[in-house]
């Protein structure tokens, strides 16, 4: 991917890996901020893509920022949650909720007492 805007101004995909990688929490914090209010304000006519994500996360701006206060990401819940979806729309057969919860324990692999049968 390219960068949106020069390299001085913040706004490459680069630098958002690099104020995620930092160590120094109030740094990175400061770093994607600077992101942010660039790709909110300093988007070229035309990029009505670009100038979205810039509003969102203005918007969004302190759930997006507060990783850096708590570290913590919710990526795992969402592909928990993508797997379960994704089951829902194999399984739409299913009628018994007990099948349908146990067949979702054995699609996340998370099913840790032995079954009978099916």
């Amino acid at each position: 991917m390219g960068t949106c805007h020069s390299r001085s101004r913040g706004g490459s995909t680069r630098d958002v890996s690099d104020a995620y990688a930092d160590h120094d929490r109030r740094r990175g914090k400061k770093r994607l901020t600077r992101v942010i209010d660039t790709i909110r304000t300093g988007v070229p006519d035309g990029l009505d893509e670009l100038a979205q994500l810039g509003r969102t996360l203005h918007r969004r701006r302190a759930d997006v920022l507060a990783y850096f206060e708590y570290r913590a990401s919710n990526g795992p819940t969402e592909a928990i949650n993508g797997r379960l979806e994704a089951l829902r729309r194999h399984a739409l057969g299913f009628r018994n909720l007990t099948h349908y919860r146990i067949r979702s324990l054995l699609h996340c692999g998370n099913l840790s007492h032995p079954i009978d049968a099916l």
